[in-house]
C-alpha cells in the first residue's frame, strides 16, 4: 500500500513549508505532491529548489506541479491527484499539517479492512500560533471502527458521521479518479464534502479515533470568504444529493427533506445570531422564520448536538477494527 500526499497550496509559501515538513516525517514511507496553483510569493523558486534538491539525491518522492494558469482549490486537488502514483490520496491544504504517525494508523486500519474507500481521524483546531483550540468529536469505541458502505450516506445525512475537513481525509486513489475528482464551480464551499459523498458509494468508510491532524482556524483561511448565507445555501444542496443517495434499508428512518432544509436553517441562523453578523442574520432570517416555529428542526438540531456526543444511532453499524 502506497500513499501520495496531495498539498495544494496558493501564495502561502510561509505556511506550506510547514505542511511540507510534516509529510516529509511521516513514519512510512511516502510520495508528496505539491500543487500549486500559480503562487507569486516566491513558491515556485522554492519548490522547484526542493525537487532539484530531492533530485539530487535520487530521491524520486517529491513531486512539484505547477498550474499553466490560477484555476481554484478544486482544479488544483485534480491536477495534484492526477500527478500521484499512489494506491491511497492523504490530502492536505497548506495551512494544516500531519502528525508524524499520520498515515502509519491510517495504513493500520486500512490493512485490516481493505474494502475501505475512504478514512478519517480526528483533527485538532489550532491557531496562528499552533496554540490548541478544541479537537474534533470522538465517533463511537476503539481506536478505529469501520462503517459499511450501506450506512454511511444515512450517517452524513443526520451528521452522525462527519468526515471533516480535507486534513482529515483520505481516500483510495481508483475511487478519486472514478467520480471525477474535486467539483470546481464549488471551489472551497463544500467542494471537499461534495467529494467524501460521492466517494462513499464505492466502498466501506474508516473513522480513527486518534488526533493524526492539525487543521489552522484563521482569517486567512480559504472558508472565510464566504457569507453565511452562501453556506447554508450550499449545505442545502449537499444535503439534497446525500438524501438521494441513502440506502433503502434506512429510508423508512429520515426524516422529510423539507424538515431537514429548515434544521439547517435554523442551525445557520443561530451561527449568525453568535457571530453577531448582522448582514448574515438579515440574509438567513425571513427564509428561517419556518424553521424558527418547526418542531421537527429543533427536535433535529437538538439531535445533532446529542449525537456529536454520544454517536447515538442504533441504526449504522459499526465495527471496532482497532481497541
Amino acid at each position: 500500500m502506497k500513499f501520495s500526499i496531495v498539498i495544494t497550496t496558493y501564495n502561502r509559501l510561509h505556511l506550506l513549508k510547514r505542511a511540507i515538513d510534516s509529510a516529509l516525517r511521516q513514519t512510512i514511507p511516502c510520495e508528496v505532491v505539491v500543487a500549486d496553483d500559480c503562487s507569486l510569493d516566491g513558491t515556485q523558486e522554492y519548490l522547484n529548489y526542493c525537487r532539484e534538491k530531492f533530485f539530487e539525491s535520487g530521491n524520486s518522492r517529491f513531486v512539484y506541479h505547477r498550474n499553466e494558469v490560477n484555476s481554484g482549490h478544486a482544479a488544483t486537488v485534480n491536477a495534484g491527484v492526477l500527478k500521484s502514483t499512489g494506491d491511497w490520496i492523504k490530502f492536505l491544504d497548506d495551512d494544516d499539517y500531519l502528525a508524524p504517525n499520520c498515515l502509519e494508523e491510517m495504513a493500520r486500519a486500512i490493512a485490516l479492512h481493505p474494502q475501505a474507500a475512504i478514512v478519517s481521524c480526528i483533527a485538532a483546531q489550532i491557531n496562528e500560533q499552533e496554540v490548541e483550540l478544541s479537537r474534533t468529536p470522538q465517533l463511537g469505541t476503539g481506536l478505529a471502527f469501520y462503517t459499511p458502505q450501506a450506512d454511511i450516506h444515512y450517517g452524513m445525512l443526520l451528521e452522525l458521521l462527519p468526515f471533516g475537513t480535507p486534513v482529515q481525509v483520505a481516500c483510495r486513489r481508483d475511487v478519486f479518479l472514478q467520480t471525477g475528482g474535486w467539483n470546481s464551480q464549488l471551489d472551497t464551499n463544500c467542494d471537499d464534502i461534495d467529494s467524501w459523498i460521492n466517494i462513499a458509494k464505492f466502498g466501506d468508510a474508516i473513522f480513527i479515533n486518534h488526533c493524526l491532524a492539525y487543521r489552522t482556524v484563521w482569517q486567512g483561511a480559504c472558508n472565510q470568504k464566504f457569507s453565511l448565507s452562501r453556506r447554508l445555501n450550499t449545505n442545502l444542496v449537499m444535503k439534497e444529493k446525500i438524501y438521494a443517495l441513502v440506502d433503502e434499508k434506512h429510508r423508512d428512518h429520515i426524516p422529510a427533506l423539507k424538515d431537514i432544509e429548515n434544521y439547517l436553517k435554523l442551525h445557520w441562523l443561530i451561527v449568525a445570531l453568535k457571530q453577531k453578523n448582522f448582514q448574515s442574520i438579515n440574509s438567513i432570517l425571513f427564509s428561517s422564520i419556518p424553521a424558527v416555529f418547526s418542531w421537527q428542526a429543533w427536535h433535529l438540531l437538538f439531535n445533532a448536538l446529542l449525537n456529536r456526543q454520544n454517536f447515538g444511532s442504533t441504526q449504522i453499524q459499526k465495527y471496532v477494527l482497532i481497541k
